[in-house]
């Protein structure tokens, strides 16, 4: 094909035109909300790094559910910030948690809501870290038994999808035999399979609270410079019985988005992280920015990488405001 026989503007003459051959969709059916849960009642306290999120008590958090269903949004992903913190985390898998209460609670407001639950330990340690300390150093093994408790407390409390966070070695075989185990073998695991040491989630550990005290991950999450790696992390996750591989964050590692969805036949999910939202929110709060435009640009381009789910901040903005449901 070449010009003059063959023009490709005629196709882009009009949105019609443009619609009838799009190659791409986006719509809230493909958005997972994070919701960010702490004790108390009647609390919703603004996130001052995250313009548009809160702080939701249980009885918020319920109403919050109610109006992301209405949206068409189909799934939340929790997160708790709990009443104590210790060495191990413990409240992570208390039956009365912040977390097990919230989920409870939405399915039995919200029953057909799909509720994901964030399994991790940095939330919950008086350490900020991912995992048991010994000597030190972040015990793998030690840890991967903490984090089947917790994810079976939330099976337990009615999670739908358990998304385990913490890139321990070897957790999502531990998880999915404790589910398993406990006739929770129809729970999908959600995995956070490529999860890099990423500086896009600052705004987050103000939202959750569990920057670390000392230290970093960068001795369990991933080397921003490593492809390869991300493909052989996920490849054990599926192998160990992940049902969805995540990367994360989504905007600077659209190349290993592309990379899973040309190499695996999971569903592809994908974090546009803390950093990425704040970001566009400043922006466009300075004006520099049409934010409607480059919310949409940016989740089309994490689909068109290959995400089947983006796990957004922006799901209700995008639900609201564009013309795609």
């Amino acid at each position: 094909m070449k010009f003059p026989e063959y023009r490709p503007r005629r196709l882009r003459r009009t949105e019609a035109l443009r619609a009838l051959i799009r190659e791409t969709s986006l719509s809230p059916r493909h958005l997972i909300y994070p919701l960010f849960v702490v004790p108390g009642k009647g609390i919703k306290e603004p996130i001052d790094a995250m313009p548009g999120c809160y702080h939701l008590s249980v009885d918020m958090v319920v109403e919050e559910a109610k109006e992301v269903l209405d949206l068409g949004i189909y799934a939340v992903l929790l997160f708790g910030l709990p009443e104590k913190k210790d060495s191990k985390g413990s409240h992570a898998w208390l039956k009365s948690g912040v977390v097990q209460n919230a989920v409870s609670a939405i399915k039995r407001a919200v029953p057909e809501l799909i509720v994901v639950t964030d399994v991790c330990l940095c939330g919950y340690t008086s350490h900020g870290h991912c995992g048991v300390i010994s000597n030190g150093q972040i015990d793998n093994d030690a840890t991967l038994k903490l984090l089947s408790k917790v994810a079976l407390s939330h099976a337990e409390a009615g999670a739908d999808i358990v998304a385990p966070s913490d890139m321990m070695d070897g957790r999502v075989g531990a998880i999915r035999k404790t589910l398993d185990r406990n006739g929770f073998d129809q729970v999908p695991i959600l995995s956070y399979a490529v999860k890099y040491a990423s500086s896009f989630y600052g705004p987050f550990r103000e939202a959750a609270e569990c920057a670390p005290q000392f230290g970093d991950r960068r001795s369990y999450q991933m080397d921003p410079a490593n492809a390869r790696e991300g493909l052989r992390e996920a490849m054990l996750d599926a192998e160990e019985g992940a049902d969805i591989l995540m990367v994360k964050p989504a905007m600077p590692y659209l190349d290993i988005i592309h990379l899973l969805r040309q190499e695996c036949k999971l569903p592809i999910a994908a974090y546009q992280v803390s950093g990425e939202y704040s970001m566009i929110k400043a922006a466009s709060s300075k004006g520099w920015i049409d934010e409607t435009r480059v919310m949409e640009e940016s989740l089309i381009g994490i689909r068109r990488a290959g995400a089947d789910i983006i796990i957004t901040y922006f799901a209700k903005d995008l639900a609201r405001g564009s013309n795609l449901r």
